[in-house]
């Protein structure tokens, strides 16, 4: 919960908050870097102008859109950004925060930009100010709210209403999208039970089926694409792997270079709201995230996919959550059910929208956690299914596809699997699902 401002922040806490930040601004630098190892300069500048004024809807994969320097400067812009939106909201770096952080560096890779994200963060904190909370109990509705950022792009440049009329119309879709985030996610996390850990891509889905179907009503159609790049297994295995291996080492020499901790993060069903850095703190955490890594990129080659933007989203945003929920022993039952329903619907498995339908759907990772293996699979089956049929709805303006239908499927499977007690002994008492917002806290070193 929000703890109350305290006049200080002892030593430790300050140096612990500065390596997040520290780790955070890193890791936004270092894919900056790597862009020019693809492009020129000129080519990534070039780029990412057709990045900001390009349609965004699913899927639009800015390294095919652009080129791979483009897209890779584009996720170390957006991180950047993401982490100046905790600075400017006075937050400390905690689970919550990391997730939405490495959600937003994943989603930089396909649909989301400086231009239609800034909108939407604008009218997250613009709520907070006009109805007098705290700021920072918006920062959640900012960073994850930004799922929305193609239906700015949209309306801006594929409408065919012509400028400056088309971002007019753009920017203020994404405000009142913005200010009507925050208080829905928060009367949604009750329907999901927190057992949906993308409630803020939920809550997106409600509101981008009602733009969408508004816009149908006056004779517009938004369909979605499938933009995608291929050929880049190669250097992005082994830029991942680096990754992921020094994010595990950095992990064991923060944690004295022992797994302390990482058994409770494993045994915790990782249901809404969960933090890892509280529960086992940010050594621990650090190698959960690195052994998610380790599995999302190891199952795409296994499956024989391709590593692309989108791709590449759904591999940060399952080690992003890394620190807020998920953890190999409960991603790992979805990633099955996924796998074996498109098995016996005749899906694609190497196709990349099963396989973000897999690496998103990790959503629903604690149904596994407390309802077990079985329930795991099912969760994920079921999910592969909705999640297949359920894009029209919002016409692929909600980037978190994956949320919208993982909180069908765990309000539809929650109370029947509560109904018959099939929890784990070890988990009888339901919590009451808590609001991450609510779990964001003020940095006291400012």
């Amino acid at each position: 919960m929000i703890q109350k401002r305290q006049p200080t922040m002892s030593g430790a806490e300050e140096l612990s908050e500065r390596l997040k930040y520290g780790l955070l601004a890193g890791f936004a630098l270092l894919m900056g870097g790597v862009a020019f190892l693809f492009n020129s300069p000129r080519e990534i500048y070039e780029g990412n102008l057709t990045i900001l004024a390009s349609p965004a809807n699913l899927l639009t994969d800015y390294m095919a859109l652009t080129n791979v320097g483009s897209a890779l400067f584009n996720v170390s812009l957006m991180t950047l950004q993401a982490i100046w939106i905790v600075r400017m909201a006075d937050a400390k770096i905690n689970g919550p925060v990391i997730a939405g952080i490495l959600t937003i560096a994943g989603f930089a890779f396909f649909g989301k930009n400086l231009f239609n994200s800034m909108p939407i963060s604008i009218g997250a904190f613009t709520y907070a100010r006009v109805t007098k909370v705290p700021i920072h109990k918006s920062l959640l509705a900012a960073l994850f709210g930004t799922a929305l950022a193609p239906l700015v792009s949209e309306l801006s440049f594929n409408l065919g209403i012509g400028q400056p009329y088309g971002v007019f119309l753009g920017l203020g879709a994404g405000f009142v999208s913005g200010f009507l985030i925050p208080p829905l996610a928060h009367h949604f996390v009750t329907f999901t039970r927190g057992f949906s850990l993308y409630n803020v891509g939920f809550t997106c889905g409600i509101i981008g089926t009602v733009f969408i179907s508004l816009m149908r009503n006056f004779g517009f159609e938004i369909e979605t694409v499938n933009i995608l790049a291929s050929g880049y297994n190669g250097p992005f295995s082994v830029l991942l792997y680096s990754l992921f291996s020094c994010m595990f080492l950095i992990g064991l020499q923060i944690n004295g270079w022992s797994f302390h901790g990482l058994k409770r993060i494993m045994r915790h069903s990782g249901q809404l709201s969960t933090d890892y850095l509280e529960l086992g703190g940010l050594g621990a955490t650090l190698i959960n995230m690195a052994l998610l890594g380790f599995l999302a990129t190891t199952y795409i080659l296994l499956m024989g996919g391709e590593i692309n933007g989108p791709v590449l989203g759904g591999i940060f945003t399952v080690i992003g959550f890394g620190a807020f929920g998920k953890n190999v022993k409960n991603v790992l039952p979805i990633l099955i059910g996924v796998t074996l329903m498109g098995r016996l619907n005749y899906q694609d498995n190497q196709s990349t929208i099963v396989l973000i339908s897999a690496l998103f759907g990790t959503t629903l990772a604690p149904l596994a956690g407390r309802y077990g293996n079985i329930a795991g699979i099912i969760a994920g089956a079921m999910h592969l299914t909705l999640v297949m049929n359920i894009g029209y709805l919002h016409g692929g303006v909600n980037l978190y596809n994956n949320g919208f239908s993982g909180g069908l499927v765990a309000s539809i499977l929650v109370p029947i699997l509560e109904a018959f007690h099939l929890h784990r002994t070890n988990q009888r008492a339901l919590r009451r699902p808590v609001d991450p917002a609510d779990e964001v806290e003020v940095d006291r070193t400012n």
